[in-house]
C-alpha cells in the first residue's frame, strides 16, 4: 500500500514502515486546531502575564517571601516554562527569582546566560558582568524575605525538581543564615499550576477535540481491518497522526483487547494492555488510552469501539448496559458529589455509595490535568483514599481527568465481566464538573 508521506524522512525509513505495516493507513492531514509554533508562543507569553499578575497573592497566602527556580542545561525543571517564557534554555544554570518587595509588589529577576528579549520583558535582568551569586546575596540582604521557596519535598517531581548541586549552590550563594529559611515551595507550586486561566479554555477545548478525531480514527476501518489490524499498528498510525497534528504526547498510547472467552485480563487490579502482536478481531471491544500535549497542556482520553461479528448490526445489548453503568458512575462522581470546595476525599465516599447503593462494581481514579497529564491538585481517587491522604479541596476552573471504570457480566458473553473504562476532560464549575466535550454515550463500531 502506499506509504505515509513523511517530510525529510530517508526513503528507506519509509520502505521499512511500509513492509512493516502492511494493513496500517496513512495518516491524513488533520483539521487545524493546533496554533503554528509562533502564535503558541504568543498565545503562552499572554498567559504568563496573566499568571505572574496572580503570583504575589499567592506568595502572601503561602508565606513566600522569594520563590526561586534554577533551570539546568539539558536538564529543564519542569516549571521554567510556567514562570518564564516557554523557550529553550542553553545557559549553564538559569535562574528565576520571584521577590514578595510589600508595597513595591513583586519583584522578578532572571539571572540566565544568554540575554533575549523576551525574558526581558517579563523579568529585571542585572547586568551580564555580575555573578548570579552576588545577585542573589544582594536580594536577600535587601528585602530579607522570611522563607525562601525551592522545588524541593512534596509528592511529585514537579515539587521537588531542584537538583542536589542547584541546592548547594543557592545554599553557598545565599548563606547559612538564609539557608535555614529554605522551604518547600510544593504548596504554592500546587495553586500555581492548578489554576487554570480563562484565555486558556477554548485553546484547550480544541486539544479536547483533536484528541478525540484522532481517537475516532484509530478506531474506525480507516486504521482497523478485522482479522489483519494489530494493536501494534493502531499504535504506530496514532503517533504518526500525532506528529502530523504538529502535537506530541507525554505517555505511551495503551490498546486494551476483550472478547468473549478471554481468561482473565486484568492487572493490578485493571484491564491489562494488549500485546502489540494481538490482531483486532470480529466480536472484539478495543480500549485506547490517549493524550496530547501542545501550549503546554496535556490531554487525557479513553473510548472503546467494538468490533462487529458478520451479521451484526449493533453491540450486544448486555454491551451497551456495561456502558450505561459507566455513565451513571460518571452521573454521580460530576453532577451529584463535586462541588468548588468539597474535598476530593468527601466526594470519593459519596461516588462509591451511590454505586453501592446501585449494586454497579465500580473504581475511581480520576486526577487533574493541565499543566502535566498527572496535574497537581485534587485527585477523586481510590489509590488516595486508601492511603489516607489528607484530603484536597476542588477548585473551581480547575481540569480533571474523569477517569474510571464499572465492571459488568455480560449475558451475550456467558456471563463473562466486561470492564467499561472511560476518560473524559472536565472543568468545574457550581454545579459540579462538565465535559469540554459530549461524553461517548454509544461504542464506536468497527465493520
Amino acid at each position: 500500500m502506499k506509504c505515509p508521506r513523511v517530510a525529510l524522512w530517508p526513503l528507506l525509513g519509509c520502505w521499512m514502515a511500509c513492509a512493516t505495516a502492511p494493513v496500517r493507513a496513512p495518516v491524513s492531514e488533520p483539521p487545524a486546531l493546533v496554533p503554528t509554533p509562533s502564535r503558541a508562543l504568543a498565545l503562552r507569553e499572554s498567559w504568563l502575564t496573566e499568571r505572574h499578575g496572580l503570583l504575589l497573592d499567592m506568595m502572601r497566602r503561602h508565606g513566600v517571601g522569594m520563590w526561586v527556580v534554577v533551570n539546568e542545561e539539558f536538564h529543564d525543571d519542569p516549571l521554567t516554562g510556567w514562570v518564564a517564557p516557554p523557550l529553550p534554555y542553553a545557559g549553564n544554570r538559569d535562574v528565576f527569582v520571584f521577590v514578595d518587595a510589600g508595597d513595591a509588589g513583586l519583584k522578578r529577576i532572571a539571572l540566565t546566560g544568554y540575554a533575549t528579549e523576551v525574558v526581558n520583558r517579563f523579568f529585571e535582568r542585572p547586568d551580564e558582568a555580575r555573578k548570579p551569586q552576588e545577585v542573589l546575596a544582594e536580594l536577600e540582604a535587601k528585602y530579607h524575605p522570611r522563607t525562601i521557596a525551592l522545588g524541593m519535598g512534596g509528592k511529585r517531581g514537579v515539587t521537588r525538581s531542584l537538583t542536589h548541586d542547584s541546592y548547594q549552590w543557592l545554599a553557598e550563594a545565599l548563606g547559612p543564615q538564609a539557608q535555614a529559611r529554605f522551604v518547600s515551595a510544593a504548596p504554592l507550586i500546587e495553586e500555581y499550576l492548578d489554576t487554570r486561566l480563562p484565555g486558556e479554555f477554548a485553546p484547550y477545548r480544541d486539544l479536547v477535540v483533536l484528541t478525540e478525531s484522532l481517537v475516532k480514527r484509530a478506531l474506525s476501518n480507516e486504521v482497523v481491518v478485522p482479522g489483519k489490524t494489530t494493536v501494534g499498528e493502531v499504535r504506530r498510525w496514532l503517533y504518526d497522526a500525532l506528529w502530523q497534528a504538529r502535537v506530541t504526547t507525554w505517555f505511551e498510547p495503551d490498546l486494551r483487547v476483550q472478547r468473549q472467552g478471554m481468561k482473565d485480563g486484568f492487572s493490578r487490579g485493571f484491564l491489562a494492555v494488549a500485546d502489540e502482536a494481538v490482531v483486532i478481531q470480529r466480536g472484539d471491544l478495543v480500549h485506547v488510552d490517549f493524550g496530547v500535549t501542545a501550549l503546554g497542556l496535556n490531554t487525557d482520553w479513553q473510548k472503546m469501539a467494538y468490533v462487529l461479528r458478520d451479521g451484526e448490526r449493533d453491540v450486544p445489548e448486555g454491551l451497551k448496559r456495561a456502558l450505561a453503568n459507566t455513565h451513571a458512575l460518571q452521573d454521580a462522581l460530576m453532577l451529584r458529589a463535586s462541588r468548588p470546595g468539597r474535598s476530593s476525599a468527601d466526594v470519593y465516599d459519596a461516588t462509591m455509595a451511590e454505586m453501592k447503593q446501585k449494586g454497579i462494581e465500580a473504581k475511581v481514579y480520576s486526577h487533574p490535568l493541565g499543566a502535566q497529564g498527572h496535574a497537581l491538585g485534587a485527585s477523586i481517587d481510590f489509590r488516595a483514599a486508601s492511603r489516607q491522604d489528607a484530603p484536597r479541596v476542588l477548585r473551581k476552573g480547575s481540569y480533571l481527568a474523569v477517569e474510571l471504570n464499572t465492571v459488568t457480566a455480560v449475558p451475550e458473553w456467558g456471563g463473562q465481566q466486561v470492564a467499561v473504562m472511560q476518560e473524559d476532560p472536565a472543568y468545574l464549575t457550581d454545579e459540579g464538573w462538565k465535559f469540554f466535550v459530549p461524553r461517548q454515550d454509544a461504542f464506536y463500531l468497527i465493520h
